[in-house]
């Protein structure tokens, strides 16, 4: 049995909105009342944030003093993933047709996510994925767990899902993360980074993955077409 476990931000939805909305909340709460900041654009945000560069940096990059840029960076982790925020998160186009080719092929399919219980059903229920990700085929956090780094905990999550998921001859992973491509490493599964995600290119090649592609429509093209030549 071949199994494809994929991330969820990233490959399947679009947090970029989320993030930028953020970071307009946390600039303008930040601020002083006669200070006039340089308010970036969502694309210079997404780049910014894409090639990592630091919360702080991004703040003083808007205009903010030290002072502030730490303030701000607080504020930002204490609201991004807050309840207020999760609906501006739209679906990857093509994301869900790429799940279902997965499907129909006989692919077994997880979902392994940073995101808490409560957070992922949300976003299954909104985009009617509950059928795609069973419950039994999700990995995520609970919703008390304390998160360390996402280098750390994805590894836990990798650990729990291949003792508790039925043997597979093939598995592959799928995600836009440092944190993805370390779960798989650490376990010795082959992983395709996707550049749809919050990493772009230049930092995803740092961690050598398998393979990096455009986007889960494409990874899962490669993975079909392995799956054919296998049974041929």
């Amino acid at each position: 049995m071949l199994r494809l476990i994929t991330d969820f931000d990233g490959p399947i939805i679009d947090v970029s909105e989320r993030y930028y909305r953020v970071y307009q909340f946390c600039l303008q709460n930040v601020r002083y009342p006669e200070q006039s900041v340089e308010e970036l654009s969502k694309a210079e945000f997404w780049q910014l944030k894409r090639s990592q560069v630091p919360e702080k940096q991004i703040a003083i990059k808007s205009g903010l003093d030290p002072d502030q840029a730490a303030e701000f960076a607080q504020l930002r982790r204490k609201t991004v993933h807050t309840d207020n925020y999760f609906h501006y998160d739209t679906l990857i186009p093509s994301a869900v047709e790429a799940l279902l080719k997965i499907q129909a092929a006989g692919i077994d399919l997880a979902v392994m996510t940073m995101r808490r219980i409560r957070e992922l059903d949300y976003a299954l229920k909104k985009y009617n994925l509950g059928s795609v990700f069973p419950e039994n085929r999700r990995y995520c956090l609970s919703n008390d767990y304390v998160k360390t780094t996402d280098v750390e905990d994805k590894p836990l999550l990798m650990q729990r899902a291949l003792a508790e998921l039925p043997p597979a001859t093939e598995t592959w992973m799928v995600g836009d993360t440092e944190a993805d491509i370390a779960a798989a490493q650490k376990y010795g599964i082959q992983v395709i980074a996707v550049e749809s995600g919050i990493r772009d290119r230049t930092q995803l090649e740092i961690y050598q993955p398998n393979l990096i592609v455009q986007d889960l429509s494409t990874a899962v093209q490669l993975i079909l077409q392995t799956q054919q030549v296998q049974t041929r």
